[in-house]
């Protein structure tokens, strides 16, 4: 009877280890439910883009959901999370946040978007969920306390193309006034009279 009762004892020994190993080497149902298929953010407008507070303009962000695939989401949600404090912006009704839902070519808009009135960059937070997939992107943004005239949100990626063109504009002006060897171009001089001024060019 020991003998047999060792044997027992033994063998739910090696079930119990058995089953312990199966347990922690297989995958977790749940675990595959959570992770689904992969999910990605686009964002279409509102990047770098630059909101005027004087004229509580701002861009209002839109992106496309698309799955691992590149095919549009249709009818994912969409939450757009704005900063609560210093540089941001609300939407129409005063809140920090707001959902919206993807439409047939997997698009969503976060309507009604207002800068507040402190001037800098600050980020978007845009969650998209469908289908047990998840996924997040950031859009950033700066509010201005004046913005050019027509800008209404223009991208600041456009602003910095213009200004690094300016620049090689003028280097080509001073490079071809420079480079005549030893002429001079001779520069127009203003003779002041009595009575009203006129101006000489060069002799």
């Amino acid at each position: 009877m020991r003998k047999s009762d060792n044997m027992r004892s033994h063998c739910w020994s090696i079930t119990l280890v058995f089953l312990l190993v199966i347990q922690f080497d297989s995958p977790s149902l749940g675990a595959q439910e959570e992770s689904g298929p992969k999910m990605r953010i686009v964002i279409i407008e509102g990047e770098w883009a630059i909101n005027s507070i004087r004229q509580r303009t701002a861009r209002e962000p839109i992106v496309r959901v698309e799955d691992e695939n590149g095919r549009p989401v249709a009818g994912a949600m969409v939450l757009f999370t704005l900063p609560e404090n210093g540089a941001g912006a609300s939407f129409a009704d005063g809140s920090k946040t707001l959902i919206a839902y993807t439409d047939a070519n997997g698009k969503a808009k976060a309507r009604g978007l207002k800068p507040n009135e402190v001037a800098g960059d600050f980020q978007i937070l845009v969650d998209a969920t469908a289908k047990g997939s998840k996924a997040s992107a950031v859009i950033n943004q700066s509010n201005v306390l004046t913005a050019p005239a027509g800008t209404g949100g223009i991208s600041g990626k456009l602003i910095a193309i213009l200004a690094i063109a300016g620049g090689a504009v003028a280097a080509g002006v001073v490079a071809a006034t420079s480079g005549n060897g030893n002429e001079s171009v001779p520069s127009p001089t203003a003779t002041i009279t009595a009575g009203s001024p006129t101006v000489g060019g060069p002799n």
